[in-house]
């Protein structure tokens, strides 16, 4: 799978409650919590975000809280994955729980500019920059999370298999 979009810039540690709010965890209904994605690191961010655009980030992207909110509005805000040198590990299971790629390349979250075109081949672990031309090697991802990712997320998976 190929996922294309322009980069939305981010830095270090950013938390959950950065992510989506805890003002907005009174509900778990995407449409609504796709209009405060990013709210509070970047206000502009839910008005300017296009289906298929990529987060990328600094180091321990998604600390803070447990919440599924925050991949849940990500998702749901049209952003196809994010790209971190590294995630807080509550958050980097929640994504995958969720359905939402993530991919750590501490090199490509340092070049990649905020408006750069992305290309990332989800299989392979390939981003390309579009726009510079270069290529960075994201950490691979096990096959079994490439299935709950391409099934939509855990719960999805489950269902296609038949155990709930």
């Amino acid at each position: 799978m190929i996922l294309k979009g322009r980069a939305f810039k981010f830095g270090d540690d950013i938390d959950t409650d950065a992510i989506i709010p805890a003002r907005y965890l009174n509900t778990s209904d995407p449409l609504v919590l796709k209009e405060h994605c990013m709210e509070d690191a970047d206000p502009t961010f839910s008005s300017r975000v296009a289906k298929g655009d990529i987060i990328v980030a600094g180091k321990n992207f998604g600390c803070g809280s447990s919440r599924e909110h925050a991949p849940i509005a990500i998702k749901a805000s049209g952003v196809s994955c994010v790209i971190a040198p590294t995630f807080a590990r509550i958050f980097f299971r929640n994504s995958f729980n969720m359905g939402l790629p993530i991919f750590e390349s501490d090199e490509a979250a340092r070049q990649i500019k905020q408006g750069d075109i992305l290309e990332v081949d989800v299989t392979e672990g390939i981003i390309k920059n579009l726009v510079t031309g270069n290529a960075f090697k994201a950490r691979g991802m096990p096959a079994f999370m490439q299935e709950l990712i391409s099934d939509g997320g855990l719960i999805a998976h489950v269902k296609k298999r038949g155990r709930i």
